[in-house]
């Protein structure tokens, strides 16, 4: 069971900030406890409450000393939120140890239960940091009133760049000779990363065959496919690893067998459901980041709501052929929208059709009725598809999760890449999340976790 800290924007900023302090810096940690399905736990960094200058009795390169009042407002803060709080400090300079001395223990014991009553979270968390050029290393914990200390593990980067960091005492990453290629790329550290990260890939067609076998291959090993439907005839033309003889079996059974020939050591489920049924969306709860790749309305809704409350950032896919009344293809648009945390989501880029996303979660007696009686858009038919272009939005996705790693192409990051691949063109936007949406900042609703409803909307019985 791994114990794993999200930290959004807003938060990686002030701790960034804390760190390059040449004195220790202090500051209260709001984060939401979420535990798994499979038992590991989640923290979802909400907000950073800084200990004000006044408060610090004493501040050195390597102490300090700090009155009650430098942090009882975080904790009615997080009495307000249902936050756990996480009590954070710096040990300077980039050869600072960020492990606990003698002193912060001491801290800790004085400190902890006040922060369990004043919160009413139950949980007293621990987290030190120091400079290590670009990122940073640390060492935290998480302390339950009763049961023993579980050590936060991994920290998460999910803003405009994305970082996977395990804790200092943490074991290192065995890397294996296959990736020599990789490393002589992008370095040690982002394999170490590709292969500690747990993925998710919703869809298991002709753009989620091809990007769940580009993961893998680049070093990915924990996946969990998602898809509810079975290998059609016409699928095989897509669907990586797919034969003749797989026809009937579903989709995601289909790829995960695939995918395991290609890396014996894969971890990989498949999860022959959709992700329009709560149960299935949960599971993904514990997932670091989703690749979208289905082509339905309310799934991609679904993807849009997870990536605010659960900070999970989702890579969505799409690929649309036109053709004109003659039947020749004129079109080939392909389109990949990230989505970070507290950036636009798809219903703010007008990426989700809402009617059809409400239709679509219905039964499909009341989808026909509905459709009948002029109460709800018909569903569209089997779209056309060819392995060529899926796959080059598929490359082109994957790239997106490597450059947010490793960080070679310009900044400020798109927030969407389109293909014309008709006409050789590549076009980037970004865009603002709408006033007060669910994925504005300001509208309080990144890492607010799993909430009664899940994720605050209505789901299927059946």
């Amino acid at each position: 069971m791994t114990a794993t800290l999200v930290i959004p924007d807003a938060v990686a900023a002030a701790i960034d900030l804390a760190v390059q302090e040449p004195l220790e810096t202090a500051g209260v940690l709001l984060a939401t406890l979420m535990t798994s399905q499979g038992g590991d736990t989640r923290l979802l960094g909400r907000e950073m409450i800084m200990v004000g200058e006044a408060a610090y009795i004493d501040r050195q390169a390597d102490s300090l000393a700090i009155a009650s009042g430098g942090y009882v407002e975080a904790l009615a803060r997080a009495e307000s939120l249902g936050a756990a709080p996480i009590w954070f400090h710096t040990h300077p300079g980039e050869r600072g140890l960020p492990r606990p001395s003698r002193a912060d223990k001491i801290v800790d014991t004085e400190i902890a239960d006040l922060f369990r009553l004043r919160s009413g979270a139950g949980h007293y968390g621990t987290l030190i940091a120091s400079p290590r050029g670009r990122d940073l290393a640390f060492s935290g914990t998480l302390q339950p009133e009763t049961g023993p200390t579980q050590a936060i593990e991994r920290l998460w980067r999910v803003g405009e760049d994305w970082r996977l960091t395990r804790a200092i005492d943490a074991p290192g990453a065995q890397l294996s000779p296959i990736f020599d290629r990789n490393i002589r790329a992008f370095g040690a550290g982002v394999q170490a990363a590709l292969g500690d990260l747990r993925l998710a890939v919703v869809g298991c067609g002709g753009t989620g065959s091809a990007t769940a076998e580009q993961l893998v291959r680049l070093g990915v090993r924990k996946l969990l496919l998602v898809d509810a439907d079975t290998l059609s005839a016409s699928n095989v033309t897509r669907v990586y690893g797919s034969t003749p003889a797989d026809v009937g079996r579903p989709k995601a059974e289909v790829l995960r067998d695939h995918l395991r020939t290609v890396a014996p050591d894969l971890e990989c489920e498949a999860l022959v459901s959709m992700i329009t049924m709560e149960a299935t969306a949960r599971r993904l709860a514990s997932c670091d980041l989703i690749f979208g790749c289905t082509d339905d309305n309310a799934g991609r809704l679904v993807l849009s709501r997870m990536s605010s409350f659960l900070l999970i950032p989702v890579i969505d896919l799409g690929v649309l052929l036109s053709s004109d009344s003659a039947g020749q293809l004129v079109g080939i648009d392909g389109r990949v929208t990230i989505l970070s945390p507290g950036t636009a989501c798809l219903v703010c880029r007008d990426r989700i059709d809402l009617a059809r996303a409400a239709v679509e979660l219905r039964t499909p007696e009341e989808r026909r009725r509905l459709e009948d009686e002029g109460y709800a858009p018909a569903l569209g038919g089997v779209e056309p598809a060819v392995v060529a272009f899926t796959t080059a939005v598929a490359a082109a996705a994957v790239n997106e999760l490597l450059e947010r790693l490793v960080g070679y192409g310009p900044t400020p990051r798109p927030g969407e890449v389109l293909l014309r691949l008709h006409e050789r063109e590549v076009s980037t936007n970004r865009a603002a999340p709408r006033q007060h949406h669910y994925c504005d900042p300001a509208s309080g609703k990144l890492g607010a976790g799993p909430s009664i409803p899940f994720l605050e909307q209505t789901w299927p019985t059946a």
